[in-house]
């Protein structure tokens, strides 16, 4: 029991440990996330993962393009820097975002939509780096 007098229940805390990112990652429950720090957390995790991903893509590719140079043989390092940086301060805070809007509207959030939205953040900052649509501004 709770202090107020009721039961725990998996809405009152949220465990930031491996066994809680494992299962947000496997999508282990189909349960609706009700309340902000669920929704924050997971469409979070989904944008640092997805992000982590297509950055350790683009490293790969840029260290065997650049193995034999000097220099351009460490940019992989710098790549992946980036990729774990970005979503750690920007989709902390576009995740938080999405997760006010749901928990201010009193809409559950399916895990599906956290999974879109956090994939979502990668694909528009992916799309907004080739493009190079802020060097236009």
């Amino acid at each position: 029991m709770s202090s107020n007098g009721r039961p725990h229940d998996r809405h009152d805390r949220i465990d930031f440990d491996l066994e809680t990112i494992i299962s947000v990652i496997t999508m282990e429950h189909s349960d609706p996330l009700v309340t902000f720090p669920e929704m924050w957390y997971n469409v979070f995790l989904w944008s640092l993962f997805s992000s982590m991903l297509v950055h350790t893509i683009a490293s790969i590719i840029a260290f065997t393009t650049l193995r034999k140079h000097h220099y351009g043989k460490f940019f992989p390092v710098i790549i992946i820097f980036m990729g774990t940086l970005t979503p750690l301060a920007c989709g902390a805070m576009s995740s938080a975002a999405v997760a006010l809007v749901y928990r201010a509207s009193a809409t559950k959030m399916m895990p599906a939509y956290a999974v879109m939205w956090g994939i979502g953040q990668t694909l528009i900052g992916a799309a907004v780096g080739f493009t190079r649509i802020l060097a236009t501004l």
